[in-house]
C-alpha cells in the first residue's frame, strides 16, 4: 500500500544516529559561545512581514523565496528566512541598546524557511546557527567574530579552508561603488537577466551575485569595492586583515564578494572549502551592518554577525571525518519474566531517580527474546525479577562484561548495580 503521507519537498527528518550527531554539533556550538561571552536568543519563527521585508529590498530572498501568509487577522506573516533581523527586532523591541555593556553578544540555532529549488545542501526548511554581536563597531570585534566561528568549525573536524574577504566601505564608499557599478553595468543592459535588470536599478551591488551572467566578460571587468574605499574604510580594512594575520587565519580578499544582503556595510566575508567549485559551499559567512538597527528604531548602533547553515556545514564535517559518535549504551536492562511487569517498573523507576538509564519490556517477549534485547541495547547490567524475586522482594543482577550473577536483596540493588557500573565491585 502506497503511503500517501510523506515530508514536504526540500524537508527531511533526523532520527537515530543523525539526531546524536546534530546534538554533538549544537554542543561544541554552546561550548565555544559560551567562551567568547555569547548568550542564546530565541525568536519566533514567524515575523510580522515588514521585519524581513525593508523598502526597495534587492535581495532574492525578499522578492523570491519567503514563505508569507496572511493570518485570521488579516496580518501579512512571513516564516523567517534568516535569523539577523528577527534578533535585531527583539534587541530594539525589549530595549537592550539601553545596556551599559555593549555589544551586545547573541547567539541563535533554529529552523529558517526559505522558498527554492531543493539541491544538495539547500533546503526549503534548513536549520541556522548564528551569532550577532550589536552595538560596537571595531574592526577586532569582526576579527573574533570571524575567529569564534573559525573554532567551532575545527572542532567539528572541518580543515582545508579559507576565508574570503571584502569591504564594502562605509556609506559614503558604498554610495561612491554603488554608482561605478551602475555605470559599468548600464551599456550591457541588454545582456543582463531580468533579474540584474531590477538589481541595477535598486542595488548595483547584487548585480555581482548573480550567478546567471558572472562568467560573462564584462563581469570579470567590474570594478573592485577596494577602488573606492575613503582612507577611514580603507584604513579599518587593514586592521581586519592584520587582526586575522595575527590569529592566523588564513583569507583570499575578494574585491567582487557582496553578500546576498542590503543591509552589509565594511567587511563582508564568506568561509569556504580551499577546493570550493563555487556551488553552494559557503560553510559560514557574515559581514557588518551599519544602520540596520537605526532602521527599526533602535538608534545608529552598528553589527558584525553570521550564519552557518547546519545541513551544509554537518555534511562537510562528516565527510571529512569529524562529529563521530556513539549511540550511548543503556545503563541497566530490566527483564522481568511472567506477570511481574510492575515489578520491573518499580525497580526501572528506581534506578532512574538516581540518574541510571534504565528500559524494560512491553511487548511480552519471553525470555530470550528480552536478553537480545539487552544485548542490542549494549546494557552494561541486567536486572532480572520472576514470581520468586517478587516473593522474596530481591532481584538477579548479571555483569554482562564478566558474564557474573548474583542475588540480592531488592534494598541493596541500586549500590551494587552503581559499583558495576564504576567498576568497583569486588
Amino acid at each position: 500500500m502506497e503511503n500517501r503521507y510523506q515530508m514536504p519537498r526540500g524537508t527531511f527528518d533526523l532520527f537515530d544516529q543523525d539526531v546524536i550527531v546534530w546534538q554533538k554539533a549544537e554542543e561544541i556550538i554552546r561550548e565555544i559561545c559560551a567562551l567568547y561571552g555569547y548568550e542564546e536568543i530565541r525568536t519566533p519563527v514567524f515575523e510580522a512581514t515588514e521585519v524581513f521585508k525593508g523598502e526597495n529590498d534587492s535581495s532574492d530572498m525578499v522578492n523570491k523565496e519567503m514563505y508569507t501568509f496572511d493570518d485570521n487577522g488579516g496580518r501579512s506573516m512571513t516564516l523567517r528566512p534568516e535569523g539577523t533581523k528577527g534578533i535585531i527586532r527583539s534587541f530594539v523591541e525589549h530595549k537592550m541598546f539601553g545596556s551599559p555593556d555593549l555589544p551586545r553578544k547573541l547567539f541563535y540555532i533554529g529552523p529558517m524557511f526559505r522558498y527554492g529549488r531543493p539541491q544538495k545542501g539547500r533546503y526549503r526548511q534548513f536549520h541556522q546557527f548564528g551569532v550577532e554581536a550589536i552595538g560596537a563597531r571595531d574592526p577586532l570585534l569582526d576579527v573574533e567574530t570571524i575567529a569564534l566561528g573559525w573554532q567551532i568549525i575545527k572542532a567539528m573536524g572541518i580543515s582545508n579552508v579559507k576565508v574570503l574577504i571584502n569591504s564594502l566601505g562605509d556609506q559614503p564608499s558604498r554610495s561612491a561603488y554603488r554608482n561605478a557599478l551602475k555605470q559599468h553595468f548600464t551599456p550591457h543592459l541588454d545582456e543582463l537577466c531580468p533579474d540584474c535588470h531590477r538589481r541595477l536599478e535598486q542595488n548595483p551591488l547584487r548585480v555581482l551575485d548573480c550567478k546567471v551572467d558572472r562568467d560573462r566578460d564584462f563581469f570579470k571587468d567590474a570594478p573592485s569595492t577596494t577602488e573606492y574605499l575613503n582612507e577611514e574604510s580603507r584604513n579599518y580594512f587593514d586592521k581586519v586583515l592584520k587582526g586575522l594575520d595575527d590569529l592566523g587565519i588564513e583569507y583570499e580578499i575578494d574585491t567582487h564578494l557582496v553578500r546576498g544582503l542590503d543591509y552589509y556595510t565594511n567587511t563582508v566575508f564568506e568561509v569556504v572549502p580551499k577546493d570550493d567549485d563555487g556551488q553552494q559551499s559557503t560553510i559560514y559567512a557574515g559581514g557588518q551592518y551599519d544602520g540596520l538597527v537605526e532602521s527599526f528604531g533602535g538608534g545608529d548602533l552598528c553589527g558584525f554577525g553570521f550564519g552557518m547553515g547546519l545541513e551544509r556545514t554537518i555534511a562537510l564535517a562528516k565527510e571529512q571525518g569529524g562529529l563521530q559518535v556513539e549511540g550511548k549504551p543503556v545503563d541497566v536492562y530490566v527483564i522481568a519474566i511472567g506477570e511481574v511487569g510492575d515489578y520491573g517498573l518499580r525497580i526501572a523507576q528506581r534506578l532512574r531517580s538516581e540518574g541510571i538509564s534504565a528500559v524494560l519490556d512491553y511487548t511480552h517477549r519471553g525470555m530470550k527474546g528480552q536478553f537480545k534485547a539487552a544485548e542490542r541495547a549494549q546494557s552494561r547490567v541486567i536486572i532480572i525479577a520472576g514470581e520468586d524475586e517478587v516473593k522474596n522482594n530481591t532481584v538477579n543482577i548479571k555483569d554482562t562484561e564478566k558474564r557474573e550473577q548474583i542475588t540480592v536483596p531488592s534494598a541493596e540493588m541500586t549500590e551494587k548495580v552503581c559499583a558495576i557500573l564504576k567498576g568497583q565491585e569486588e
